[in-house]
């Protein structure tokens, strides 16, 4: 596995998984990366954590930098523990795992505002990279820029507001960042490997079908109540934001 980042001290994650064999062997590959790993066995025990911050733990000084989270866990599960994390307003970056068999629970993961997944089992060294590339994630953009308009899109980068037609979008905070790439690079047809680039922060060959999935989310949210489509798929290529008269 590779180093983890440059930050001057280990970055903290958080190991949530009701699995001790899992845990076990998460601990050792990631402090053997480089990483502090804090452990939990419950979405009980992670939100208290989480809430309790440098208090837990006082090596590494800080709350997690980012959380590791399995999906389905007895009690309270993974999808309630991010959906509970984005309602408290927590912006800590969440990576699901999930089990093959379970696309539902890992589409809902996503919905509850998950960052990315990994579907088990997985190469730890997957796991390295990708968390490397969730700690380096873009910040948000500059309070009081210029609302960005596509057609019937409006983005408002500064607060966080998202519309159509109109109307406000729920979007999760990877939505929301997928979208605004897309306002920003209107009419240009974007590959998954930029996308995953520009959005996830990936800048490593990645087997993956987050795009296709984070895609397909935010196109139903953008043509809910039946406004026309403008997130496009050019077979082969990648995805396009495309109005009806061209893009601006």
């Amino acid at each position: 596995m590779t180093a983890a980042p440059e930050t001057g001290r280990a970055p903290h994650v958080l190991v949530v998984d009701d699995d001790p064999s899992i845990r076990r062997a998460l601990e050792r590959g990631l402090r053997l990366a480089g990483y502090h790993v804090t452990l939990a066995a419950d979405g009980t025990r992670a939100l208290e954590l989480i809430a309790s911050g440098p208090r837990f733990d006082p090596e590494p000084a800080s709350p997690p930098q980012v959380v590791v989270l399995d999906v389905a866990m007895p009690g309270v599960s993974g999808i309630e523990v991010c959906a509970e994390l984005r309602a408290r307003g927590t912006e800590t970056p969440v990576l699901m795992l999930s089990a093959r068999d379970e696309t539902a629970d890992r589409i809902a993961g996503l919905e509850s505002g998950a960052d990315d997944y990994l579907v088990k089992p997985f190469d730890l060294r997957e796991l390295d990279l990708r968390l490397r590339a969730l700690l380096r994630r873009r910040p948000p953009g500059p309070p009081g820029e210029p609302v960005l308009r596509v057609g019937p899109v409006a983005l408002d980068v500064g607060a966080h507001i998202a519309t159509c037609a109109g109307v406000q979008l729920e979007l999760t905070r990877r939505e929301f960042a997928l979208l605004e790439v897309f306002v920003r690079n209107p009419g240009l047809v974007l590959t998954r490997d930029r996308l995953l680039d520009r959005v996830w922060g990936y800048d490593f060959d990645v087997r993956t079908d987050v795009v296709d999935t984070f895609v397909s989310y935010l196109r139903r949210k953008l043509e809910a109540d039946g406004r026309p489509r403008v997130l496009h798929t050019v077979r082969g290529v990648g995805f396009v934001l495309r109005t009806a008269g061209g893009a601006p």
